[in-house]
Protein backbone atom coordinates (compact mmCIF):
# COMPACT_ATOMS: atom_id res chain seq x y z
CA UNK A 1 0.00 0.00 0.00
CA UNK A 2 1.44 3.37 -0.97
CA UNK A 3 1.64 6.11 1.65
CA UNK A 4 -1.09 8.74 1.71
CA UNK A 5 1.26 11.67 1.17
CA UNK A 6 3.03 9.97 -1.75
CA UNK A 7 -0.30 9.55 -3.58
CA UNK A 8 -1.17 13.18 -2.85
CA UNK A 9 2.20 14.32 -4.21
CA UNK A 10 1.98 12.43 -7.50
CA UNK A 11 -1.70 13.18 -8.14
CA UNK A 12 -2.03 16.84 -7.09
CA UNK A 13 1.17 18.51 -5.95
CA UNK A 14 3.52 17.46 -8.77
CA UNK A 15 1.24 18.81 -11.57
CA UNK A 16 0.68 22.02 -9.59
CA UNK A 17 4.45 22.54 -9.18
CA UNK A 18 4.93 21.91 -12.92
CA UNK A 19 2.54 24.70 -13.83
CA UNK A 20 3.83 27.01 -11.09
CA UNK A 21 7.47 26.77 -12.24
CA UNK A 22 6.57 26.52 -15.97
CA UNK A 23 8.42 23.25 -16.51
CA UNK A 24 8.25 21.24 -19.76
CA UNK A 25 8.17 17.83 -18.11
CA UNK A 26 6.16 16.69 -15.10
CA UNK A 27 9.20 14.98 -13.55
CA UNK A 28 11.43 18.06 -13.69
CA UNK A 29 9.69 19.46 -10.61
CA UNK A 30 11.16 19.17 -7.14
CA UNK A 31 10.52 16.11 -5.00
CA UNK A 32 11.79 14.73 -1.71
CA UNK A 33 14.81 12.51 -2.33
CA UNK A 34 15.67 11.34 1.21
CA UNK A 35 15.39 12.23 4.88
CA UNK A 36 18.44 11.90 7.13
CA UNK A 37 18.23 11.74 10.94
CA UNK A 38 21.39 12.20 13.04
CA UNK A 39 21.73 11.84 16.78
CA UNK A 40 25.02 12.72 18.48
CA UNK A 41 26.21 10.87 21.57
CA UNK A 42 27.95 13.84 23.16
CA UNK A 43 30.69 13.32 25.72
CA UNK A 44 29.17 10.00 26.82
CA UNK A 45 29.99 8.31 23.50
CA UNK A 46 32.43 5.88 25.06
CA UNK A 47 29.69 4.27 27.20
CA UNK A 48 28.02 1.33 25.50
CA UNK A 49 24.70 1.93 27.33
CA UNK A 50 24.38 5.41 25.82
CA UNK A 51 25.13 4.10 22.34
CA UNK A 52 22.63 1.29 22.72
CA UNK A 53 19.84 3.56 24.01
CA UNK A 54 20.39 6.05 21.16
CA UNK A 55 20.31 3.21 18.64
CA UNK A 56 17.08 1.83 20.11
CA UNK A 57 15.38 5.25 20.16
CA UNK A 58 16.30 6.04 16.56
CA UNK A 59 15.24 2.55 15.45
CA UNK A 60 11.83 3.01 17.13
CA UNK A 61 11.37 6.43 15.57
CA UNK A 62 12.29 5.46 12.01
CA UNK A 63 11.57 1.73 11.82
CA UNK A 64 15.08 1.17 10.47
CA UNK A 65 18.35 0.15 12.13
CA UNK A 66 20.70 3.14 12.52
CA UNK A 67 24.32 3.23 11.39
CA UNK A 68 26.97 3.98 14.03
CA UNK A 69 29.15 6.92 13.02
CA UNK A 70 32.73 6.72 14.25
CA UNK A 71 35.41 9.40 14.66
CA UNK A 72 37.76 9.69 11.69
CA UNK A 73 40.48 11.51 13.61
CA UNK A 74 41.60 11.76 17.22
CA UNK A 75 40.91 15.09 18.96
CA UNK A 76 42.68 15.38 22.31
CA UNK A 77 40.71 18.44 23.47
CA UNK A 78 37.43 16.52 23.28
CA UNK A 79 38.93 13.20 24.51
CA UNK A 80 37.98 11.52 21.23
CA UNK A 81 40.08 8.74 19.77
CA UNK A 82 39.98 7.49 16.21
CA UNK A 83 37.27 4.87 15.76
CA UNK A 84 35.21 5.87 18.81
CA UNK A 85 31.44 6.02 18.25
CA UNK A 86 30.27 9.65 18.11
CA UNK A 87 26.74 9.36 16.74
CA UNK A 88 24.06 7.32 15.01
CA UNK A 89 22.41 8.08 11.70
CA UNK A 90 19.51 6.84 9.57
CA UNK A 91 18.78 7.62 5.91
CA UNK A 92 15.17 7.10 4.88
CA UNK A 93 14.12 6.64 1.27
CA UNK A 94 11.01 5.43 -0.55
CA UNK A 95 7.82 4.57 1.33
CA UNK A 96 9.49 4.78 4.78
CA UNK A 97 10.54 8.33 3.98
CA UNK A 98 6.99 9.35 3.01
CA UNK A 99 5.51 7.68 6.12
CA UNK A 100 8.06 9.37 8.39
CA UNK A 101 7.45 12.79 6.81
CA UNK A 102 3.69 12.40 7.22
CA UNK A 103 4.02 11.33 10.89
CA UNK A 104 6.52 14.11 11.56
CA UNK A 105 4.27 16.88 10.20
CA UNK A 106 0.96 15.53 11.52
CA UNK A 107 1.92 14.04 14.90
CA UNK A 108 5.37 15.15 16.08
CA UNK A 109 5.37 18.87 15.25
CA UNK A 110 2.17 19.60 17.25
CA UNK A 111 3.83 17.95 20.28
CA UNK A 112 6.79 20.38 20.27
CA UNK A 113 6.55 22.78 23.18
CA UNK A 114 6.03 26.49 22.31
CA UNK A 115 6.20 25.75 18.60
CA UNK A 116 5.57 28.64 16.22
CA UNK A 117 6.90 27.21 12.97
CA UNK A 118 10.26 26.44 11.40
CA UNK A 119 12.36 29.25 9.95
CA UNK A 120 12.57 29.63 6.18
CA UNK A 121 16.27 30.47 6.61
CA UNK A 122 17.19 26.84 7.29
CA UNK A 123 17.55 26.00 3.59
CA UNK A 124 21.12 25.36 2.43
CA UNK A 125 20.94 27.07 -0.98
CA UNK A 126 20.27 23.85 -2.91
CA UNK A 127 16.70 23.27 -1.71
CA UNK A 128 17.58 21.03 1.25
CA UNK A 129 16.05 21.85 4.63
CA UNK A 130 17.72 21.12 7.99
CA UNK A 131 16.18 21.38 11.43
CA UNK A 132 17.09 20.41 14.96
CA UNK A 133 15.02 18.97 17.77
CA UNK A 134 15.99 19.37 21.42
CA UNK A 135 14.57 16.08 22.61
CA UNK A 136 13.50 12.73 21.21
CA UNK A 137 10.48 12.62 23.52
CA UNK A 138 8.27 14.46 21.02
CA UNK A 139 8.04 11.21 19.03
CA UNK A 140 5.19 9.02 20.33
CA UNK A 141 7.21 5.84 19.67
CA UNK A 142 9.71 6.73 22.41
CA UNK A 143 8.52 5.72 25.88
CA UNK A 144 9.15 8.44 28.45
CA UNK A 145 9.91 6.01 31.29
CA UNK A 146 12.56 4.10 29.34
CA UNK A 147 14.57 7.12 28.15
CA UNK A 148 17.99 7.16 29.78
CA UNK A 149 19.08 10.65 28.66
CA UNK A 150 17.30 13.37 26.73
CA UNK A 151 19.11 13.82 23.43
CA UNK A 152 18.49 16.07 20.47
CA UNK A 153 18.66 15.20 16.82
CA UNK A 154 19.15 16.80 13.43
CA UNK A 155 16.76 16.10 10.59
CA UNK A 156 17.68 16.97 7.00
CA UNK A 157 15.11 16.79 4.21
CA UNK A 158 16.95 16.47 0.90
CA UNK A 159 15.05 17.53 -2.21
CA UNK A 160 15.82 17.56 -5.92
CA UNK A 161 15.09 21.30 -6.08
CA UNK A 162 17.78 23.45 -7.65
CA UNK A 163 17.31 26.39 -5.27
CA UNK A 164 15.68 27.40 -2.01
CA UNK A 165 12.47 28.65 -3.61
CA UNK A 166 11.80 25.27 -5.21
CA UNK A 167 12.44 23.47 -1.94
CA UNK A 168 10.26 25.91 -0.04
CA UNK A 169 7.33 25.53 -2.46
CA UNK A 170 7.62 21.74 -2.34
CA UNK A 171 7.65 21.51 1.46
CA UNK A 172 4.99 24.19 1.81
CA UNK A 173 2.66 22.32 -0.55
CA UNK A 174 3.31 19.14 1.47
CA UNK A 175 2.05 20.90 4.61
CA UNK A 176 5.36 21.69 6.30
CA UNK A 177 4.82 24.23 9.13
CA UNK A 178 6.88 27.30 8.28
CA UNK A 179 6.95 30.38 10.51
CA UNK A 180 4.90 33.34 9.36
CA UNK A 181 6.84 36.62 9.14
Amino acid sequence: MTPRLKDLYYKEIQPALKTQFGLKNLYMGPKIEKIILNMGLGLDGSESKVLKSCEEDLAKITGQKPVIKRAKKSIAGFKIREGMPIGVSVTLRGNRMWEFYDRFVQVVVPRIRDFRGFSKKSFDGNGNFSLGLNEQLVFPEVEYDKVRDIRGMNITICTTAKDNSGGYELLNSLGFPFREN
